[in-house]
């Protein structure tokens, strides 16, 4: 990679962490109560490594078998973290529960048994955010609401699996007002799991990517996704 290229990598990862940083004061919260996860889907390796050297440690990918590649290329890099962020088939579990440190996706009972089932022993408990549909979208992953504490209940009685939280993508809007809403209820509803399971470690929730990051930190957010930003405009006929 080019010294240009890592030039801007690091000037960008810089820019997103000040961001972080001003929303999470802006917020009245710690510098440290939310961190950042560099969505990496479709940029290769050669750029996950320079922003590992920047410090960068959590990265979220969407696609399996893209993401395995990296992490061929990538197996030295000490204390980096693979997030599957993207919609999970059962076919794909097993490489997912073997490869994986976080689940952000799980929506369904049998994925989350699955993963359960095909996660090696040795590796430790997979953590795991149910993705909730929070805004209804006929056309978006997660569970609805009203089904999540069942879900969350399944999981929760799965022994290789480790719910930490849940995740969701509302739909775009404008105004912070109404960005901030379904984020509300999103903290609202991990809230109510802490409640009902109090010895849950509950303490994520995954929300907020480049146009809503401000939002998703005023309403709580623990782990906010940036890609573009970080990476500059990704690839999209991968």
């Amino acid at each position: 990679m080019s010294n240009t290229t890592n030039l801007i990598i690091s000037e960008s990862l810089a820019a997103a962490r000040a961001r972080l940083v001003d929303a999470l004061a802006a917020a009245g919260r710690q510098a440290d109560d939310a961190r950042l996860m560099a969505v990496s889907k479709t940029k290769p390796a050669a750029m996950i490594r320079e922003a590992w050297e920047q410090g960068q440690r959590d990265f979220g990918e969407n696609y399996v078998q893209e993401a395995l590649a990296k992490q061929g290329e990538l197996g030295g890099l000490e204390g980096i973290v693979w997030h599957f962020i993207g919609p999970l088939q059962s076919n794909k579990t097993r490489e997912v529960a073997e490869h994986f440190a976080w689940v952000h996706s799980v929506e369904r009972e049998k994925i989350a048994r699955r993963l359960n089932d095909q996660r090696p022993a040795e590796l430790g408990p997979l953590d795991i955010c149910l993705q909730v549909n929070i805004s209804a979208e006929p056309s978006k992953s997660g569970v609805m609401l009203e089904e999540l504490p069942g879900l969350a209940e399944a999981v929760l009685s799965m022994p290789s699996l480790r719910l930490r939280g849940l995740m969701a993508i509302p739909a775009p809007a404008e105004e912070a007002s109404a960005q901030r809403e379904p984020f509300a209820r999103l903290r609202q509803a991990l809230d109510t799991l802490r409640e009902m399971y109090p010895e849950a470690p509950l303490d994520t929730l995954s929300m907020g990517m480049s146009a809503d990051l401000e939002a998703a930190v005023a309403e709580g957010a623990t782990l906010v996704r940036l890609g573009t930003a970080i990476f500059g405009e990704r690839d999209r006929t991968s």
